[in-house]
């Protein structure tokens, strides 16, 4: 009976489809049919990018050894092939003398103590010969340093950690309603439990795992040499969609590939100061930069080489008439000494960066991420700060109230939408009393309307109005207000005050919000008071700057150490850097000892790490939140060198896998860059033999005591 019945059925859903409406079926079935390909042939290809051992527990790992690693190239240099058999044979012979806790025994420690290991380049031309540092003193004095700094970092560990851990990741809804809200808030969510699981999940044992070996390859990824793996989505959404999102969002598993480099080859880049008017058009080469090339004039294709005409902008007009004509109207601008930090929205070129750095003006630039032509490759390549990041529901990664000036020059921001959060982000951002200057040739009627109630709403101050001839631009200067008397005179409070207990510089993956923060009054705020005028701003310590006499000997340290080693003893060629990153920036002391330099440092303050990043704004620096279990927010080949001053130890074990963050200093340094590390001697030994695994050369290795120094340089090599 059952039998007959589900013939019965099946015959009369036959006899359906063969009906005309029958072909409505038909097409769900197959749309339903193809949804689950596409995921299924997504779900497999996730896992094509790369492979390499992962351990979730370190638990039964005694001690660290050195981890042995295969040649994954056939050309490898006898020089390397001699050193690492060198190393397996005395690294047999050291596991005798060790003891199951970890310890090291003495006659190693003594070794290491009074030898100076240089290895021998591979024989290329361009790379110049490592020079051991004698300094034996400032390596005493250094030491010293690192000891106090440690002691001073496990003091704060729990403070830092909870402050900004906690403070990144709260955010309650705006109450807009939007969804983008919304799902920023679930990411925020996820983003607190596991910071909660990596609290409880205390793993012992060394950062990187020993017993590890890495088998190298290229990522597979839609944007090839260009991949910036936060802000790349590779997976279904932007196989169905586009490649970038509206957001930053990390792939689940630490990326252990490496970026294959452009098509055409990479060559060093040009040299400072010649780069600011010509680059290789090769190493920023991709079709949409084509495309507007033929489009615009103030950059021209000549030969092999991208140039970029002097005083020449986007919109018609000389660049250094703009600047004269934004100082007209406001004198107290200052270019240069009263205002020294900007922030510049938008990368669609970058005369205004360069004109302002002959006014010494540091300006960084925000590259926003979209499918439009995106210039901040070319800015960096050209030498000039520079970061990616999208500008939609979350807060940028800065602190409050840390630019003298914003600037945005026909940078397509719309500020009066969604409640004018974009507005009130730059609201936060801007220091009391500071300058956000609005540039535009086509102003909608509508636009004019919503943007003049806005900044109204929120009291600032329109300084001047007013259209320059030559570039057809018209110009409107607004100024933050000093001071909270003006707020209690609005007679609607929307948008309202913020909670006062909501931290206005937390601003990792916080969402933005529909609030006004209230302007620093007391003295032991930053933000309070505007700066001393530039360079005397670089030398001073505000009152409000706890630990005055820690920055101070910072400072001091970072001046020796850079004067008498950093520079000379290195064998860095310092006329070939120009774009430099301090990865555990605390007072900024490495990049004030290198201003006199042809250089500029981006400071990361990472945020496990406690809050330092607004006193070094108050030195007239620039710098950024980041979390280092993450891939920074740039392209890659972006910097020239990467300091890393104990970033490894600091991390406590917080990333899921400590040998990515090696693969994206890979990612982030140009070929022929450099890599300056100083650790903890058990986490240089196998950091050293990762870097070798990259085919990195090996410039100088340097041990004393339990500290020591390494400094690596980055080939051509890849898998």
């Amino acid at each position: 009976m059952m039998e007959t019945k589900r013939k019965m059925g099946i015959a009369h859903f036959v006899r359906r489809i063969k009906q005309p409406r029958g072909i409505w079926v038909k097409m769900a079935f197959i749309v339903v049919l193809g949804l689950c390909f596409v995921f299924f042939w997504s779900f497999l290809s996730s896992y094509a990018s790369s492979f390499n051992v992962q351990r979730e527990s370190f638990d039964d790992i005694a001690e660290p050894v050195s981890s042995r690693t295969k040649p994954a190239h056939n050309e490898v240099p006898e020089s390397s092939r001699s050193h690492e058999k060198s190393k397996v044979e005395s690294s047999s012979k050291s596991k005798e003398g060790r003891h199951v806790g970890g310890s090291v025994h003495k006659h190693e420690t003594k070794r290491k103590k009074e030898h100076v290991v240089s290895h021998p380049p591979h024989k290329k031309k361009d790379l110049p010969k490592p020079v051991a540092v004698k300094e034996e003193a400032v390596v005493k004095e250094d030491q010293e340093h690192i000891e106090a700094e440690t002691e001073e970092s496990e003091s704060n560990k729990e403070d830092g950690e909870e402050g900004a851990e906690s403070d990144g990741n709260e955010g309650e809804s705006d109450g807009n309603g939007d969804e983008s809200s919304a799902s920023v808030d679930e990411e925020v969510e996820e983003k607190k439990e596991e910071v909660e699981l990596a609290k409880k999940r205390k793993r012992k044992g060394p950062v990187f795992d020993p017993k590890a070996e890495y088998n190298w390859r290229m990522c597979n990824t839609r944007s090839k040499h260009n991949y910036m793996p936060c802000i790349d989505n590779d997976g279904l959404i932007g196989r169905l969609q586009s490649y970038r999102h509206r957001e930053r969002s990390c792939p689940k598993k630490p990326v252990m590939c490496l970026v294959p480099l452009p098509h055409d080859g990479y060559d060093p880049p040009v040299p400072w100061p010649e780069s600011k008017s010509k680059i290789l058009y090769k190493n920023v080469a991709h079709p949409k930069l084509a495309t507007y090339i033929k489009k615009h004039n103030w950059v021209n294709e000549s030969g092999e080489y991208l140039s970029f005409p002097q005083n020449k902008t986007a919109f018609s007009g000389n660049v250094l008439q703009y600047l004269e004509f934004i100082q007209e109207m406001v004198p107290d601008i200052e270019w240069g000494k009263n205002v020294r930090i900007v922030l510049d929205i938008g990368c669609s070129e970058s005369s205004f960066v360069a004109a302002l750095l002959d006014k010494d003006v540091l300006t960084i630039s925000l590259g926003l991420k979209d499918d439009l032509v995106d210039l901040a490759q070319v800015s960096l390549e050209r030498g000039f700060p520079t970061f990616v990041s999208a500008l939609a529901s979350r807060r940028l990664p800065f602190p409050s109230g840390v630019f003298d000036t914003i600037h945005c020059a026909a940078c397509r921001v719309h500020w009066h939408s969604h409640g004018g959060k974009l507005l009130l982000e730059m609201n936060r951002i801007l220091r009391p009393n500071g300058y956000f200057i609005l540039s535009s040739n086509n102003e909608k009627i509508e636009d004019d309307e919503a943007m003049t109630a806005l900044t109204a709403s929120i009291c600032w101050n329109i300084l001047a109005h007013k259209t320059e001839e030559a570039s057809e631009m018209g110009v409107r200067i607004y100024q933050k207000p000093e001071s909270n008397d003006i707020y209690g005179l609005r007679r609607r409070k929307n948008p309202p005050l913020c909670k006062e207990n909501e931290n206005p510089d937390a601003a990792w993956y916080v969402p933005m919000k529909i609030c006004l923060y209230e302007i620093p009054s007391a003295i032991e705020q930053h933000g309070a008071e505007w700066p001393e005028e530039w360079p005397k701003r670089l030398e001073t310590y505000p009152e409000w700057l706890t630990s005055k006499e820690k920055a101070i000997g910072d400072a001091d340290h970072w001046k020796a150490m850079v004067n008498k080693s950093y520079l000379t003893g290195l064998g860095i060629d310092w006329l070939h850097i120009r774009n430099v990153m301090d990865m555990t920036a605390i007072y900024g002391g490495f990049a004030a000892s290198l201003v006199n330099q042809s250089v500029w440092v981006m400071n990361v303050v990472p945020v496990h790490s406690p809050d330092t990043l607004p006193f070094i704004y108050e030195r007239g620096l620039i710098g950024i939140y980041h979390d280092w279990c993450e891939p920074f927010g740039t392209y890659p080949r972006s910097y020239d060198l990467l300091h890393a001053d104990h970033l490894f130890s600091r991390l406590k074990n917080r990333c899921k896998q400590p040998a990515a963050i090696v693969v994206e200093m890979d990612r982030l340094t140009r070929p022929g860059g450099w890599v300056v590390v100083r650790e903890k001697v058990e986490i240089l030994e196998p950091l050293e033999e990762i870097f070798r695994s990259l085919h990195w050369e090996i410039r100088m290795t340097y041990a004393q005591d339990k500290e020591g120094m390494l400094c690596a340089q980055k080939t051509l090599w890849r898998p």
